[in-house]
């Protein structure tokens, strides 16, 4: 039942219609919570019951952090002026714990079963030959999607201890907010006052609606099945067998895995996001345009927006705005100067940032390695942009030089495609071996001679991809420019709009169902 397959579209998705437009609107949010829960159970089948008991589990924090506070308001409401200090210090203590316990719960839970034999693996192979014994490593099974709900709940929590939210008394709506069937398996990443409203209104299906959002589920699919399920077979040949292969070879794998990533999700974003509209649920953006990026933190602006954003929020700001790094920072300023007060400052709060970026991708040293990789590169961008200021100005050049502009998105563009690589390398030694052998044989030829056919890929496989590519960079360049494409479509005369959305079906019918070639390949992200 993934996203971008015939059931799905066809099947699954007309059916929660068509039963969630005929029940009543009082129980239309069940509808699609009892929908969701189907499509979490022919997901991970008997391990939907990590997400009930989530559900539950989380509800029930939520009511007791608001319980707290209740009692709170009551003892304030009743006592001296010289106790109110003293009770809110107590029940500002009792809360923390509270939060403390529930997210330790839900991350040791994930903890377990997304990293316990990767501990394992390494404590053996570090000390194995010190300790009298070896851990033994276990068959883990892991529910899908259990990164994405289990941030979406910590967050719930969250907001309501910083008093953002009041915790929701009804369990049927929690339950929707982390079960929602579109986003489940691969995001984006909600909070509980963007969607969980929408989400229980039970609004009827509305036409705008319906065509808005499955012109963006076929947009969606033609970036996966035609471009990205393409360039799988080529990423695969040279990152499966990649100590075959040096120089241009590597460089067109690191290239084409970052196109092939980009299509996957945010092609799935698209089925997803536009799966949202159709029941009128506005689902927050997760990409915009990351290629135009000028710099490697601008690119995570652009780039799995939800999930930067959540580690901003609950990760970032908590951090820097602690007393300890608080107290960090006065005292550097005194012994060090502003400027490397600064540097230390963002570099105490970005660390765990970037570390938890790369664990959250997965239980390997790749992605340990990837977290920091953009940890530095970021880092760096801070230490030199006060240097990069007055050179500019030095030399009269403006931010908004179209040369200058140009030169940091190839900048970007290399720092993108080299992360990339390391990304998607079977480990971190696979990663260097490639990264070095790049420089090694560097020959053009492969682009004129017909080698790149010996990839996997026909020549018809290489122009669908090629032209796929070009609609996607046109469509994003307008974009870019703030102009609503879908909307532009619908204001269109007739023949025009449905002549767009019909060559667009087909295209994704005819070109990926049918083209030379094509190969049916699982999400990527669902793996995280």
């Amino acid at each position: 039942m993934a996203y971008q397959s015939m059931i799905y579209g066809f099947v699954f998705l007309p059916l929660c219609l068509a039963a969630y437009q005929i029940a009543p609107q009082r129980w239309r949010k069940r509808v699609l919570l009892i929908f969701s829960w189907i499509f979490f159970w022919l997901l991970s089948r008997g391990l939907i019951v990590y997400l009930l008991g989530t559900t539950v589990f989380v509800h029930c924090i939520g009511i007791w952090l608001e319980w707290l506070k209740s009692e709170q308001k009551a003892e304030l409401g009743t006592a001296g002026k010289g106790e109110k200090k003293k009770i809110k210090a107590i029940y500002q203590k009792k809360s923390r714990y509270v939060l403390a316990f529930g997210v330790l719960a839900l991350l040791g839970i994930l903890a377990y079963l997304k990293y316990y034999n990767f501990f394992v693996s390494n404590v053996n192979g570090i000390f194995g030959s010190v300790l009298p014994f070896t851990l033994a490593e276990k068959k883990i099974l892991m529910p899908i999607g259990i990164s994405f709900y289990t941030l979406q709940a910590i967050g719930y929590m969250a907001d309501i201890y910083w008093g953002k939210i009041r915790a929701e008394e009804n369990l049927e709506k929690t339950a929707l907010f982390l079960a929602f069937f579109p986003q489940i398996m691969e995001g984006p990443i909600c909070r509980y006052q963007d969607t969980a409203d929408a989400l229980c209104e039970g609004r009827p299906l509305d036409t705008d609606n319906l065509t808005k959002g499955y012109i963006r589920i076929f947009w969606g699919l033609f970036k996966k099945r035609i471009i990205a399920d393409r360039l799988a077979i080529a990423v695969g040949m040279i990152f499966d067998n990649y100590t075959s292969y040096s120089g241009a070879y590597i460089a067109v794998g690191a290239v084409a895995y970052t196109v092939q990533l980009y299509m996957e999700f945010s092609g799935c974003m698209d089925i997803i996001i536009g799966s949202g509209e159709l029941f009128g649920v506005r689902l927050p953006e997760n990409f915009r345009q990351p290629f135009c990026a000028r710099s490697a933190a601008e690119f995570w602006r652009r780039w799995h927006i939800t999930l930067g954003t959540w580690f901003k929020t609950y990760i970032f700001y908590p951090v820097s705005m602690s007393s300890p790094v608080k107290k960090w920072n006065q005292y550097s300023r005194k012994r060090l100067g502003k400027y490397a007060a600064m540097l230390c400052t963002s570099a105490i709060a970005l660390f765990p940032v970037w570390m938890c970026n790369g664990l959250w991708h997965g239980a390997r040293w790749s992605y340990i390695f990837y977290g920091m990789y953009y940890f530095t590169l970021i880092l760096l961008g801070i230490a030199v942009e006060p240097v990069r200021d007055r050179i500019l100005e030095f030399l009269h050049i403006g931010e908004k030089s179209a040369g200058l502009r140009l030169m940091r998105i190839a900048k970007t563009w290399v720092i993108i495609f080299v992360g990339e690589l390391f990304f998607r390398a079977d480990g971190l030694r696979a990663g260097v071996h490639m990264f070095r052998s790049m420089f090694d044989h560097f020959d053009l030829s492969i682009f004129t001679d017909g080698s790149l056919l010996n990839l996997g890929m026909s020549r018809a496989d290489i122009i669908a991809v090629m032209a796929g590519c070009i609609v996607v960079a046109v469509v994003g360049s307008i974009k870019e420019r703030g102009t609503d494409i879908r909307q532009s479509i619908l204001q269109k005369p007739v023949v025009i709009r449905w002549g767009i959305c019909y060559a667009l079906m087909l295209a994704v019918i005819i070109i990926s169902a049918y083209g030379d070639g094509y190969q049916a390949v699982d999400m990527i992200y669902a793996g995280f």
